[in-house]
This record gives C-alpha cells, sequence and structure tokens, in this order.
C-alpha cells in the first residue's frame, strides 16, 4: 500500500491546466515552435569545422540540430579543442580509464560579416581500457562521438539563446 494520498483525476487534470495556463500567460513559448527563437537559425547556417574526425563529428550534429542551410543567412565557425587524461591508474601502473575534455570555440557571423555571438563551451567523457584492444578503440570512439554531441548541443543552446528574432 502507498502512503501517499491519491488525487482524483480531475485534480490532476486541473492542476495540469493550471500550469499550462501559467506558462502561457508568462509569454512561455517553444524554442523550435513557428517564431520560436531557434527559428531564425534553422536552415540558414553554414557550418565550418576543422579538417578532423572531431570536426567532421560535430559538423554532422550541428547540422542534424540546426539543418543544412538552403540560403546561408549565417555562418558558424567552431574550433574544437580534446586532451585525454589517464583517470584511474591500477597498481600495475596500466591506466584502466580514460577522460577526454573538449572544448569547442564558436563564433556566428551574420550575412554583413557582423559577429552575431561568440563564445567557448566545454565538457568531458570518460571511457574504459580495460576490454580487449578491439573493446577498447570501440569504447573511446563512442566517447569521442559521445563528447562531439554534448559539445555540439552547449553550442546550440547559446546560440539560441543569442539567436535574433
Amino acid at each position: 500500500m502507498s502512503s501517499r494520498p491519491q488525487t482524483s483525476p480531475l485534480t490532476r487534470r486541473a492542476i495540469l491546466f493550471g500550469g499550462c495556463a501559467a506558462l502561457a500567460g508568462c509569454g512561455f513559448a517553444p524554442v523550435y515552435g513557428t517564431g520560436g527563437q531557434a527559428a531564425a537559425l534553422r536552415n540558414a547556417t553554414v557550418v565550418e569545422t576543422e579538417d578532423t574526425v572531431e570536426g567532421y563529428r560535430i559538423r554532422q550534429h550541428l547540422e542534424d540540430r540546426l539543418g543544412i542551410a538552403a540560403t546561408a543567412r549565417f555562418r558558424l565557425s567552431i574550433t574544437v579543442d580534446v586532451t585525454r587524461r589517464a583517470v584511474a591508474v591500477a597498481s600495475d601502473n596500466n591506466t584502466t580509464r580514460q577522460r577526454l575534455e573538449g572544448a569547442a570555440s564558436y563564433r556566428l557571423i551574420n550575412d554583413a560579416g557582423q559577429v552575431v555571438t561568440h563564445g567557448t563551451v566545454s565538457t568531458f567523457t570518460a571511457y574504459s581500457t580495460t576490454g580487449s584492444t578491439v573493446a577498447t578503440a570501440a569504447a573511446e570512439e563512442d566517447a569521442q562521438d559521445r563528447l562531439m554531441i554534448a559539445l555540439g548541443d552547449l553550442v546550440v543552446t547559446r546560440l539560441i539563446a543569442a539567436a535574433p528574432q
């Protein structure tokens, strides 16, 4: 038996609709909705990255999030820096866990050549090196992919916050 008091379906609906009404009253609007903050960037941003594996991965993710530019109103330039650190070392001096730390510097430029926004985001991920050589290589590749997705998501969040209406 649950010790939590039971609420009726009618009460739950009233709370839900009341919450929706409060959000509508405060000016809440979906970012990706019609006229939302992200609409200016969607399918209007060309992504430029370095010719590296990391550059390719973050560009692919950003194009998935922002769309492929039909007409380039904005140019997004990204530089990625990744460092590896041993974070777990066994008593026999073998590394058992690697940490990938990534930083992405970005610059959003409009079609008039003006910088709309710029900055740097950073995050990290890790992977185990205790498996076979193939398993370790697969874990490292997956960690690199996760890192670029996380960095790309951080960049998109910043771009949406600074996007022109």
